[in-house]
């Protein structure tokens, strides 16, 4: 995409979402989506292997009740 059809989409979406967008703030979303997807295109370019596997998930422990508290 070129850097007018990102800003493009970059002003779309936020008329969407109701996010208020100048020229400026639009311009520095674009480039920072611009970087975004440079990064996920080295990571999706890096070989996984077989063995390879998820990292666990993180799941807090349930904040405890007001009568639970020591």
């Amino acid at each position: 995409m070129s850097p007018q059809e990102v800003q493009a989409y970059v002003r779309a979406a936020a008329q969407l979402l109701d996010v208020p967008m100048t020229p400026d703030r639009c311009e520095r979303v674009a480039d920072h989506l611009g970087r975004t997807v440079q990064m996920a295109r080295l990571l999706e370019e890096l070989p996984l292997h077989e063995h390879a596997e998820l990292a666990e998930l993180f799941v807090p422990a349930p904040f405890p009740a007001d009568g639970d508290l020591p």
